[in-house]
């Protein structure tokens, strides 16, 4: 595990040295070093911006995250356990997944108003499709003699749910919500960079507009870095947690 950790840390720190390599070869304010961002990041959180910025794109983020895995499940288990469902859907999916992100994104806009409620549903709908293909595989991936022989048994509903079900579905689900967290995250900026007036995505517009790019690099490593340590902390020891019992 330690030899794990370092190895990670070796990468981002080759990176960081690659990174101030190019912008002193560069010398050009248009790449700053990781020095100048740094400060930058320190600033921004002393202020206050930061923090409070962040803050509301992760709570949109983890709503957003919440509502397209629980309706992205059931529709998953649904479609994957009963094959006449599944060709019903299978049309409407295929479109769910084909529509680009930013048709939805205004298409929500224009029919719930600039608010967050439209910016969340926006963001799920963009995710449920992903869910509902991941969990219909591992719903189809069920090996149906384990569960053949829990009803032999008599094993209650909820049992056979939690110990035999279940289990054999983790994988599938954590694939989802690793693969959906990592474009949840890209979603909810474009959201916040067309039409609200907080979070890190209207701030990265702003400091478009003002070309100041090592504000930019700023909030981006600061998300970035929250996206490692949620990953870290709690991804990567819940899946670990999950599929123990495989090992």
């Amino acid at each position: 595990m330690n030899r794990r950790w370092l190895v990670r840390a070796g990468s981002l720190v080759g990176l960081v040295v690659l990174w101030q390599i190019v912008a002193w070869i560069a010398a050009s304010d248009v790449l700053p070093t990781p020095w100048a961002v740094l400060l930058s990041l320190v600033s921004h959180t002393l202020s206050g911006d930061l923090p409070y910025h962040l803050s509301i794109t992760l709570a949109r983020v983890a709503v957003a995250f919440v509502l397209a895995m629980a309706i992205g499940t059931a529709i998953g288990v649904v479609m994957g356990r009963y094959r006449q469902l599944d060709l019903m859907f299978d049309g409407a999916l295929v479109l769910g997944l084909n529509i680009p992100a930013l048709v939805t994104i205004i298409l929500c806009y224009l029919w719930f108003g600039l608010n967050d409620v439209a910016a969340v549903v926006a963001v799920a709908i963009n995710k449920i499709p992903v869910v509902v293909v991941m969990v219909r595989e591992g719903a189809r991936a069920v090996d149906p003699k384990l569960l053949a022989v829990a009803q032999a048994y008599r094993v209650p509903r909820r049992v056979t749910l939690r110990r035999v079900f279940l289990p054999q579905l983790y994988p599938y689900l954590m694939a989802a919500a690793r693969s959906g967290l990592s474009l949840i995250w890209k979603i909810v900026l474009v959201v916040e960079l067309l039409g609200r007036s907080n979070g890190v995505g209207f701030q990265l517009h702003l400091f478009y507009q003002f070309f100041d790019i090592t504000s930019i690099l700023a909030y981006t490593l600061a998300f970035a870095g929250v996206v490692l340590l949620i990953e870290a902390l709690l991804m990567r020891p819940l899946e670990e947690r999950l599929t123990r019992w495989r090992s």
